[in-house]
Order: structure tokens, then sequence, then C-alpha cells
């Protein structure tokens, strides 16, 4: 590959006609930055052949084939964002600016050792700041702060979090301690409550506890808390949470009504480790609501000055509510090493891997 970043490795997806899925790396021209974009040597990104240049190939099921008719036979690059030095920038006094500049990234393609990106969606990184510590910077501390401000938006008191001891929940509980917000954070073992408790974490429930109903409403009796972020999208955890909701409310109620309370409760799914059907039992009245949080979508409709005041926290606080601990750093040709594709691909609370494009293999 070339030292000065005319050419080098990037990850890419290939899905073909046949549902088979191909991954694999291949070498590809760094294009030349224009005047206000940048060249950057991705030093942190966010986890058949030979050893140099590795194919992984997969069947991909049927039913998410359907989903995938727009991208058949065509291969994308991949990666959501990362982190490096500029080596090279274009004309623009912006662009020139960072120069030398450590900065984090965000806009795809991230898996690759350089990456030609605007000078205006780079951030800058503060001295003393690695590229490991700037890699993961954008989504999960913008996805946690952006619960809690859709929260103050949509005039709820309080928030409840499911899959809540993963990397973007432990921010999100420093949030809410830092913020003073009550947040009920959901887990699924005693060991990932655990977790929780160690940072601080007020109200923790464990959805596989026998007393796990009684034990959420306790919590939300004691909190208010009417809106949910649902990482785990399909079975039947977001009615458990809207009943729950329900239960709470109306043991304060002043009048009984058949269609239950007007207190609006509100359920945003924004993951899914759960592929499988969402199911509601309608416990819980008329008032509530069920929709999809996505981190762009809300970003644009927020607007770009909001955005900014939102990433200038992230970045005053990187060291500490947004710190990202990594189980291991991988090069691009171990990332696709079938050992480590076992471990990341359980998606597992505490295995959280770092990929170093311009790690040696």
């Amino acid at each position: 590959m070339g030292s000065d970043g005319t050419t080098g490795l990037q990850l890419r997806s290939l899905i073909k006609n046949s549902g088979e899925l191909e991954i694999s790396l291949a070498s590809v021209p760094t294009a030349e930055p224009s005047a206000d974009e940048v060249v950057v040597r991705v030093e942190a990104a966010k986890a058949s052949g030979t050893k140099d240049a590795p194919v992984i190939t997969a069947k991909v099921p049927d039913a998410a084939m359907r989903a995938m008719a727009g991208r058949l036979d065509e291969s994308m690059p991949v990666g959501n964002e990362g982190a490096g030095v500029v080596i090279r920038t274009g004309s623009s006094d912006a662009a020139k600016a960072l120069m030398g500049k450590t900065v984090a990234m965000i806009g795809g393609a991230m898996y690759a050792q350089y990456r030609t990106i605007k000078a205006g969606d780079c951030l800058v990184l503060p001295a003393g700041i690695t590229p490991a510590e700037g890699a993961s910077c954008f989504v999960n501390p913008l996805t946690s702060l952006g619960m809690v401000e859709t929260m103050r938006r949509e005039g709820h008191k309080a928030l409840v979090h499911t899959a809540a001891a993963s990397n973007l929940g432990q921010m999100l509980n420093k949030i809410c301690l830092k913020d003073g917000v009550d947040l009920v954070n959901i887990v699924r073992s005693p060991q990932q409550a655990e977790i929780l408790h160690k940072i601080g974490a007020k109200h923790v429930v464990d959805s596989t506890a026998p007393s796990f109903m009684a034990d959420l409403t306790a919590a939300l009796v004691e909190t208010g808390a009417t809106l949910a972020f649902d990482a785990i999208g399909g079975g039947k955890l977001a009615g458990q949470i809207l009943t729950g909701m329900e239960i709470a409310i109306n043991k304060t109620a002043k009048v009984y009504s058949r269609y239950g309370s007007n207190v609006h409760k509100q359920v945003y799914i924004y993951g899914g480790l759960d592929t499988g059907p969402l199911e509601l039992n309608r416990a819980f009245g008329m008032a509530w609501g069920i929709g999809g949080w996505l981190l762009f979508p809300f970003l644009q409709k927020i607007g770009p000055a909001d955005g900014m005041r939102l990433r200038q926290r992230v970045v005053a606080e990187l060291k500490t509510t947004f710190a990202s601990h990594y189980t291991q750093v991988v090069s691009l040709q171990e990332a696709l090493q079938l050992s480590h594709i076992a471990v990341y691909g359980k998606r597992a609370t505490g295995e959280k891997y770092l990929i170093n494009p311009n790690k040696g293999g």
C-alpha cells in the first residue's frame, strides 16, 4: 500500500443476488481532496482468501434479502465512524487548518487505511486525546445525549433504557447522574446490574428476574418516567414498559377512566437485538406511542447549532462521561479472522473491538 496515502486497504461488503454475503479487503486509490476536503490516515474505527487479503462468505437469510434489494451485487465500503491524523488537505483555509491534526470523523467507509472527507465532517480532538479515544465520539455519545435532549423537548421528566449495561448505557447513566435526570435501567443479568451499580446507577431492574414487573413498576412510580429508549426491538419488553408506566400513573390517579390514563407514554425503538416480532398486550390505555429513533434524523431535526452544542459537550467530556473501553485492538486483516468475528458477532456487553486500519495485520 502507498505509505504516502495514495492507495490503501478498505474493508468492503458485497451481497450477491444468490444470497451470499462476501466481506473482503480491497486495495483502493485514495481520492484526492477537493478544496474543502482532507485525507485522514485512519488509526481507529469502530469492528476464504489469504492472511493479507482475507475473504469471508456467509449466507444471508431469505427474510433479510428483501431489505437488501437496493444494494445487490454492489460492493460497498463499511464503518460508521473513526479517527486519525490528517496527512493531506485541499486548498481552503478550513481544510488547511486541519493539517497534522488528530480528528474524529463520521460519514461511513471508515474501515479503511485512508479516508478523504469534508473538513466540516471532522471534529478536531483536543491535545492529549488519541485516535483510539476519539474513534467512538459520535454515535454512542451523541445517541445518549440525544435521548436526554428528546426527553426534554417532548416534555418528559425521566427516562427508561433497555440493554442498559452497554457502552452507550453507561454513558447515558453518567449523563443522567451529572444532569440530575432520573433513569430506569433495564438489564438482562445480575452481572450487568452490577456493572451499573458500580458507576452509581440508582434504578436497575433485571428483565430475567421473577419480580421484574413489580421491580419495574416500583422504579417507574419513583421516577415518573414516561419515555423509554429500547435497544431490544422485538419481543414483549416494549409492551411491558408501557404497561408498567400505566400502572405507575394510575397509582396516583384521582379518577378512573375505562380508557386508561391520559398521560402520554412513549417507547422509541433504536436497536434490534431481538429481531422477532414486537408483541403488545395492550394493557396500557390509549395514550401511548411506539416509534423508531435514529441519530442522524434527530440531528437533522434539531439543526446544526444544537448539534454542535452536543458535539462540544462530547469533546469536553471525552475522557470521563464518554470514555469507551475496548476489549481488543485489531487490524483490518485480523478483523476478518473467524475467531474475532465469533466474539464481536455475539454483540455481548463488555466485548467491544476497535479496528486500527494502519496496524500491521
